[in-house]
């Protein structure tokens, strides 16, 4: 496994660990999830590098079959585990599956801007925009829908399957498109992929106060 990301996972985690003990119950979760999401990043890219080495480092067959899947998993089992274990409040698992994509993403977004001497603001937006929405979004999926069919004996085991394909194809249709000649499509996919979510989000707070008000 790459010291450098183990390095840079213990500087940024430590002092946000620390953190957690000044934090009220909600931002306390939110912010435990990313640093699992971290954790999740640092330990899945050993398995990936592994994995890569063994295909004589062909980073493109990797990335478009492989890593989607090897990750998506990865991020998948925590949120099964809070769902299981915890809570399985559709609110509760947004808010952890998102910040435990946007921890992943963070992660790898930092070991990319430290490993990566030919980067510029303009690489940095886009990679922010793109595989960190991204890696939020196909969480966030696992997690909505885990509120749905937790308790739902029948469907808990299709039902996991399914979001999980639907993750991993998302995941490498991007992963796909950033190295092809359509890599400005693949960076606007995940954004076209928020904003319906973000509107939904924002439409369903302004009802339920216009409903508490009344």
């Amino acid at each position: 496994m790459d010291t450098t990301m183990i390095s840079l996972f213990i500087c940024i985690a430590i002092p946000t660990i620390l953190v957690l003990f000044f934090l009220e119950k909600k931002a306390k979760l939110t912010v435990l999830f990313v640093v699992i999401g971290m954790f999740v990043c640092v330990y899945i890219s050993g398995i990936n590098g592994l994995i890569l080495s063994n295909l004589n480092n062909d980073v493109f067959y990797v990335t478009t079959t492989i890593t989607p899947i090897t990750e998506e998993i990865a991020k998948a089992l925590p949120i099964l585990f809070f769902a299981y274990v915890f809570s399985n409040k559709r609110e509760d698992l947004i808010t952890v599956s998102f910040a435990l994509g946007a921890g992943f993403a963070v992660m790898e977004n930092v070991y990319l801007v430290f490993t990566n001497g030919s980067i510029d603001i303009i690489w940095a937006l886009i990679r922010a925009f793109g595989a960190g929405l991204m890696h939020s979004l196909c969480t966030a999926n696992v997690g909505y829908g885990m509120a749905l069919i937790k308790d739902r004996k029948k469907l808990a085991f299709c039902g996991m399957f399914a979001l999980l394909t639907v993750a991993i194809i998302f995941h490498a249709t991007y992963n796909l498109l950033v190295q092809s000649d359509l890599e400005i499509l693949g960076f606007l996919l995940p954004i076209f992929a928020y904003i319906p979510l973000l509107t939904m989000i924002i439409v369903k707070k302004v009802k339920a106060k216009k409903t508490a008000a009344i």
